[in-house]
């Protein structure tokens, strides 16, 4: 017979591993919700809450997050592995004998990530470019525990941040022309070529400012593509330890032959020998390590050229950190109606 304790500790061990978005968690939390006040699933049977639950998730999600979860269907039902009807059953049992006390327990834990985020987001807002340290910052996610799942997105922020800064500051130019020696083909082709590339026989070369784009906000557990210019180079963000496996993943799944990788100090050399052993290395432009961001910084913000890429630097930082987490601009309680205040506090203290 699976005890409450038990239960509990399944459900800390997904709230352990979850972002800072915690939809699997949430998404415990509304199945109990519906068990507790409509009544109308039974927690022993999976099939009368699988897909609706999900859909329980969402509209909470965009109240809480503005945005839904982006992961496989496949993804996405893990959480009944993870957290079975079996225990799901002793969750619901304990949640309703407490009036939602397990609900409020979830969302208690989502509301301290969304502190330690918003923190994290008062720091670049109140930071300027004087005392706004990088590589603090970064460390910061690795020593709280509830924002060390989500260092992955703020990595990859914190590389947009500096790169679009550097490009936009730069007012770089993208220029595409044909070949004289080619007009007679453009002519033939000239509606594919006005309307996929802004060229005419009239207008045989076409400049755009360059740019770099973010794939996205998305938390899926994907390991795709990060970033693209509309020069050339894919961007790949990886803040995590490499196998072979994984290096054959970011580079075939990639149609790129300008890869440009940003990673650890320490991965450098582990990415650059896994890939001349599977014979990608020549599809990779460049290896970009956090030493180089960190420098990087510190020349946007106090270098020669600090007046003019500092503070747009660090307003871009924070927009990214906002809109990727939406839930920590948000000042009041979405879940206020529910009362979890008077739930009780046995189950938090098990």
């Amino acid at each position: 017979m699976l005890t409450v304790e038990q239960a509990k500790n399944a459900l800390d061990a997904v709230i352990t591993k979850s972002r800072v978005h915690l939809y699997k968690p949430i998404q415990v939390a509304e199945i109990l919700f519906r068990d507790r006040v409509k009544k109308d699933i039974d927690l022993s049977d999976l099939e009368s809450y699988r897909t609706k639950s999900r859909q329980w998730r969402d509209k909470i999600c965009i109240v809480l997050l503005g945005r839904v979860s982006t992961s496989s269907v496949k993804f996405q039902d893990d959480i009944f592995n993870a957290v079975s009807p079996q225990i799901l059953s002793v969750l619901g049992e304990e949640n309703r004998k407490t009036k939602g006390g397990v609900e409020a327990y979830i969302y208690n834990k989502f509301m301290d990530r969304r502190r330690q985020m918003a923190n994290a987001l008062s720091v670049c807002l109140s930071a300027n470019r004087e005392n706004f340290d990088i590589e603090k910052f970064i460390n910061s996610f690795w020593s709280e525990p509830g924002l060390k799942r989500s260092l992955d997105k703020i990595y990859e922020i914190i590389v947009y941040a500096l790169f679009i800064t550097i490009v936009e500051t730069l007012e770089l130019k993208v220029k595409i022309e044909v070949p004289k020696d080619k007009t007679d083909i453009l002519k033939e082709f000239e509606d594919f070529t006005k309307a996929l590339m802004c060229l005419d026989s009239t207008n045989v070369n076409y400049t755009q400012d360059a740019k770099i784009y973010r794939l996205g906000v998305t938390n899926a557990a994907d390991r795709g593509l990060d970033m693209y210019s509309n020069w050339g180079p894919a961007i790949q963000v990886k803040h995590l330890s490499l196998d072979e496996e994984l290096a054959e993943e970011i580079v075939g799944g990639v149609s790129s032959d300008r890869i440009v990788i940003v990673c650890k100090n320490a991965e450098k050399s582990v990415i650059t020998s896994l890939l001349t052993q599977i014979g990608w290395k020549n599809r990779i432009q460049s290896i970009i390590t956090e030493t180089d961001l960190i420098e990087w910084y510190e020349k946007a913000l106090r270098g020669k050229y600090a007046e003019i890429m500092g503070d747009k630097l660090l307003a871009r930082l924070s927009e990214e950190i906002g809109e990727e987490f939406p839930s920590v601009c948000v000042r009041t309680d979405p879940l206020a109606d529910r009362h979890y205040e008077k739930a009780r506090k046995a189950f938090a203290e098990m």
